[in-house]
C-alpha cells in the first residue's frame, strides 16, 4: 500500500461539501459528527445528515456532504494509523 500523503487540506464549500486529504483513520461518524484522524492529527467535523461521500484509503482523500457546521481540530499528536473502518472500504 503506497504511503498517504502527510499533508493535510480541507476545502469547504458553501457549508455542503467538504473535501479532505490527508485522511489515516475514521475513528467513528453518524449524520451529526464524523471523527477522524489526519496526517497532522485529530479532527471532528460536526453538522446534520452528514455523508461520507467517498473515501480513498490510498490516497487518503475523502468527500463529506451535509449540512456542516464546525471543523474542530484536536491534538496535532495524534495520529491514527489506517483502521478497520479503512481497510473495510478498499
Amino acid at each position: 500500500m503506497p504511503e498517504i500523503n502527510s499533508h493535510h487540506s480541507a476545502i469547504l464549500e458553501d457549508r455542503r461539501s467538504l473535501s479532505l486529504s490527508g485522511v489515516t483513520d475514521v475513528d467513528s461518524f453518524d449524520e451529526n459528527e464524523i471523527s477522524l484522524y489526519t496526517s497532522l492529527g485529530e479532527l471532528v467535523i460536526r453538522g446534520k445528515s452528514l455523508h461520507v461521500d467517498s473515501m480513498n484509503v490510498d490516497t487518503g482523500d475523502m468527500q463529506i456532504d451535509g449540512d456542516i457546521r464546525s471543523l474542530v481540530y484536536g491534538d496535532k499528536e495524534r495520529k491514527k494509523k489506517l483502521g478497520v473502518w479503512g481497510k473495510l472500504t478498499r
